[in-house]
């Protein structure tokens, strides 16, 4: 099956073109009618054509808005797409937004016509809409609310469009590669979200650079379980175009919560997380192993050992080997199978991965990658490979990416994986993306300090993130959050001490550990310098989606989480 880059000129293209080679295999496998379904890629194609006439008739045109909030499904993709198709421009937004979210977004964007998956979701969206400039037009794949005034239409009327796909690939090539696929808001963590402007050339550049890895992995048709949000960068690129073009099918989770489950049942050859789900995973594996027994928690902690002992380049000795065979069949094999037995690759975004939470999955035999990218960069910049992999690094920058450090430490990328600017904020854009002399392509400035070694990136922190103590040391939380969360007694953290003398923290204890915090907190102390290491700490209440202090991807909004927990954290001065 070819994997080249054949010149696509856009994204629709790209794809229209795989349906018409490939007509019968399967893309999407989903949940539905309490069984598993599959949708093929001419019927994928059918449905994109179908409502892309649809649109058009609706009076949507090249450079238009579309806002498109919906779970994993493949009405997703297939909205997405669509709009793209006929030269407008996708607007993915996630299913956690608040009516003033959606407000934001839509007054931001300048929106008029929406895409939504449920009734609950369109409702969400519409008392946003009345916060802003309203709506002209609204797709609802289950029945729209009443809303007096606006053209609503149901997703399943919209499909009934004649329309010929070979016909719109064909007027896809006039579409050029520098026109803007889609606006992804960023998750805010640093404020408000602003609309990222990713061309098609960025995407189709993050397709180019992780090419070598899908070749020599062999993916095309593997499942791919996908359940970070389509709406996230990452997702939207990975799952929503990178994959599906290089043949693999893409299985969408029904949830969290069945992701253990799901992992066995599909056996994906690769999936994507975030930190936070490597935590839980780590929980899981523990908290079960507790209740075996001694003999097998002992051959566990062999082969944690023998594996740790193996990524640091220590000699095994003839026995050491023979016994770390062993427990290959022992005990590596069945933790595989816990997830499928058939991952190639389980790629960690999004937020840093703590060195010794990923050493901890790959010594028990798993393919932990971390990779890093920021959503103004396609969004994927780098990532390790399972041949070449320092977990301690974010890999190295794919191919056509340019990567150099600046002399504050921070971070730059340059290729044409980098966003056009920020939709309507010339300043911000011009903060972010700054010129080198003649060359045309500005540098990236990400706003994140790391260096690079042997050709592998390593990142720090966030430069704005830093805290600067009253002796005018600058200390990482993140590197301090990341280890007091690698404990098990310890479910999220906050760490504070911006002017003051010293840090403190805000700790949400995992289930039942209350009491073991204060000897969690002087385990990770011990391993620290004496400026890191945290003076007084308090219990907190959990950081959640619901009540806006995480992403929907689960990183912490360090500034809404400073200033809601303002009381809290002067009260460990007093």
């Amino acid at each position: 099956m070819p994997y080249t880059d054949q010149g696509w000129p856009n994204l629709p293209a790209m794809m229209l073109a795989r349906a018409r080679e490939w007509p019968d295999k399967p893309v999407f496998r989903f949940w539905r009618d309490r069984a598993w379904q599959r949708l093929n890629w001419a019927e994928f194609a059918g449905q994109i054509a179908a409502l892309a006439a649809f649109l058009r008739a609706q009076g949507v045109a090249p450079g238009d808005r579309v806002l498109l909030v919906s779970e994993n499904r493949p009405e997703f993709p297939i909205a997405d797409t669509a709009i793209m198709a006929i030269g407008a421009i996708s607007v993915p937004t996630y299913v956690t937004n608040l009516p003033s979210d959606h407000a934001h977004i839509l007054r931001d964007s300048g929106a008029r016509f929406a895409i939504v998956s449920s009734t609950a979701l369109a409702k969400r969206v519409l008392e946003g809409a009345a916060l802003a400039h309203g709506l002209d037009g609204l797709i609802c794949c289950e029945t729209p609310p009443e809303a007096p005034g606006l053209a609503t239409h149901l997703w399943a009327n919209a499909l009934a469009t004649p329309a010929d796909p070979v016909a719109l690939e064909a007027e896809t090539h006039l579409i050029a590669s520098e026109a803007l696929a889609c606006l992804i808001y960023t998750s805010g963590t640093g404020g408000a979200p602003k609309g990222v402007m990713l061309p098609h050339r960025a995407l189709l550049a993050n397709r180019r650079g992780v090419l070598p890895l899908a070749e020599r992995l062999e993916l095309a048709g593997k499942p791919y379980l996908s359940f970070l949000p389509l709406s996230h960068s990452y997702e939207h690129t990975v799952g929503g175009f990178l994959l599906p073009s290089y043949g693999m099918e893409v299985v969408y989770s029904r949830g969290a919560d069945r992701l253990v489950q799901e992992m066995a049942e599909i056996r994906p050859a690769i999936m994507t997380a975030v930190p936070r789900l490597f935590e839980v995973l780590r929980a899981r594996l523990l908290g079960a192993l507790e209740k075996e027994k001694p003999i097998k928690r002992w051959l566990f902690d062999r082969a944690l050992l023998r594996g740790q002992q193996r990524m640091a380049g220590t000699s095994l000795g003839l026995f050491g080997g023979i016994e770390d065979a062993l427990l290959e069949k022992l005990v590596r094999e069945k933790v595989r199978a816990r997830f499928g037995g058939a991952l190639r690759a389980l790629v960690s975004g999004g937020a840093r991965l703590d060195p010794d939470l990923a050493a901890f999955f790959i010594a028990l035999g798993l393919p932990v990658l971390q990779g890093y990218g920021q959503t103004e960069a396609g969004p994927v910049v780098s990532v390790n490979l399972p041949w070449a992999n320092r977990h301690e690094s974010v890999g190295k920058p794919l191919e056509g990416v340019a990567c150099c450090i600046a002399a504050d430490g921070e971070i730059l990328i340059q290729g044409d994986l980098v966003m056009t600017g920020y939709w309507g904020n010339a300043e911000a854009t011009a903060s972010t993306l700054k010129p080198d002399g003649d060359d045309p392509r500005p540098w990236l400035h990400t706003g994140d300090i790391g260096e690079l070694r042997d050709g592998f990136l390593y990142i720090t922190d966030r430069k704005r993130d830093f805290i600067k103590l009253m002796g005018g040391d600058m200390i990482s939380p993140a590197k301090i959050e990341s280890q007091l969360m690698a404990e098990p007694e310890i479910q999220q953290a906050l760490v504070a001490g911006e002017g003051k003398a010293g840090l403190v923290a805000l700790l949400v204890p995992a289930e039942g550990q209350e009491a073991s915090i204060a000897a969690a907190v002087a385990r990770v102390n011990a391993r620290l310098a004496i400026i890191e290491r945290i003076r007084r700490h308090a219990l907190t209440a959990p950081f959640t989606i619901e009540n806006g202090l995480l992403t929907p991807t689960m990183k912490l909004r360090r500034r809404a989480a400073l200033q809601e927990r303002a009381t809290e954290i002067e009260g460990l001065w007093d």
